[in-house]
């Protein structure tokens, strides 16, 4: 095992927990579509390769999502719609120029 830095400036996470309609989850949100926009603006933005886009599992707040979060900023979106995503890139734009 090597231990070392995070080679990303930020790493956005994206839930797309689905629970199958048994109760809510992020999926239901469209999160997989919303994956995918995220990846396209960061390419498009030329956030490449400080900024990786990755999807999780569950986060534990399935009813408040779908959940975005930032690291290793620690900062966490939640009820996020596509509507929200550039906003979110604005900031992780912000963010990587600091």
């Amino acid at each position: 095992m090597n231990k070392g830095n995070s080679p990303y400036a930020c790493h956005i996470f994206i839930c797309v927990n689905d629970r199958q309609g048994a109760r809510k989850s992020c999926a239901d949100g469209g999160t997989v579509k919303l994956k995918d926009y995220f990846k396209d603006q960061v390419a498009k933005r030329g956030l490449k390769p400080r900024v990786r886009v990755s999807h999780s599992g569950c986060m534990g707040l399935c009813e408040k999502g779908p959940n975005v979060m930032l690291y290793p900023q620690g900062l966490w979106f939640s009820g996020v719609g596509e509507g929200d995503a550039d906003r979110i890139l604005d900031i992780v734009q912000e963010l990587v120029a600091s």
